[in-house]
């Protein structure tokens, strides 16, 4: 707040007690009053004014101040109205109902919207475990069934299987602390479980899978997730392989107090200009617009999200026509945070 800014706000009130005094020392003429009572009244009138505009001007701009403060120093600025002080003059304490009233206006149109965002995410959770009712049946079917056609749908179905999951962790990665139980696992079994989810795709791509350097490490995290992690990396390498000796490597190693996983394959890899935005959501990148593969962007986006919800980190190394490796950073106890 500046000083003069502030005198130009109060510049009405000057000149009027300016015209003012010019009027008493007029009529003070009229009297043959003595100047030096008429120089006392004018000195008063004008040390009144200043002292006043000066004190008002300090109590002001304090309080502004302080307010300008609180708003950069708060990360959470809509609620600036629950943390600022009542002050002692009139367009303050206004500011400060207009402030309490919208902030809780604002409260009340987030609420509303969460519900609706809460339901609609219900809806899909409870869509998706009902459509994987008639998958699971459909792949008893094809199971009794045998032959070239079936052995294709149930590649397809497979598909629709993984689409539909990471719709679910999808939709819970917002509020993954509601549905998440940090454990000690053991590594091997979160690798294991994620090669099981693709074992007809590993067997129809003819991918090998390398587990050599993989060992029995003990690590804390939701196994559930963890899987689910694991699994979206070994599909994008299974993706991105290429058409003959198609390869994964999975390994561990300790380090301190974190065990990483590596998970690397011979594959594509990926353009160098696009490797810092592989985690951003939608990003297809080169290898996305490929004839013949189908990306949404999503699989590494929700990888890192659950990571850093779960307190893991990743990283991504990739060479073009190369392949590429993931890392994740699991801790290896249950106070360690990434």
């Amino acid at each position: 707040m500046r000083f003069r800014d502030y005198i130009k706000e109060k510049m009405v009130l000057i000149i009027g007690t300016i015209l003012a005094l010019v009027s008493v020392e007029i009529l003070l003429l009229a009297y043959n009053i003595s100047i030096l009572i008429r120089v006392y009244c004018a000195f008063i009138i004008i040390f009144i004014l200043v002292l006043a505009i000066l004190i008002e001007y300090k109590k002001k701009k304090d309080y502004y101040n302080e307010l300008i403060k609180n708003m950069e120093d708060l990360k959470e600025k809509y609620l600036i109205s629950e943390i600022i002080k009542t002050p002692n003059f009139i367009e303050g304490k206004i500011l400060k109902d207009i402030l309490q009233d919208t902030g809780k206006s604002m409260l009340e149109n987030v609420n509303y919207y969460k519900n609706i965002q809460e339901d609609y995410k219900e809806y899909i959770e409870l869509w998706i475990h009902e459509v994987k009712i008639p998958i699971a049946a459909s792949k008893m079917i094809i199971e009794n069934n045998k032959n070239e056609v079936t052995k294709s749908i149930d590649e397809e179905l497979d598909k629709v299987e993984n689409y539909t999951e990471q719709a679910l962790f999808y939709a819970r990665s917002n509020a993954v602390e509601k549905d998440y139980i940090i454990n000690k696992t053991n590594l091997k079994e979160i690798v294991n479980g994620a090669i099981l989810k693709n074992k007809t795709t590993l067997l129809n791509e003819k991918v090998s899978i390398e587990l050599s350097n993989l060992k029995e490490e003990e690590v804390y995290t939701d196994s559930k997730w963890a899987v689910f992690i694991v699994n979206q990396i070994i599909q994008n390498a299974i993706k991105y392989s290429k058409k003959e000796n198609k390869k994964i490597e999975i390994s561990s190693q300790e380090k301190n107090d974190k065990v990483i996983l590596y998970i690397k394959d011979n594959g594509i890899g990926i353009k160098k200009g696009e490797i810092t935005r592989v985690f951003e959501r939608g990003f297809t990148g080169e290898n996305g617009r490929i004839i013949g593969q189908k990306s949404t962007g999503i699989g590494l986006y929700l990888c890192k999200k659950l990571c850093d919800r779960l307190g893991l980190g990743i990283e991504l190394n990739s060479e073009k026509d190369k392949g590429t490796e993931v890392r994740i950073i699991f801790p290896k106890n249950s106070y360690t945070n990434f």
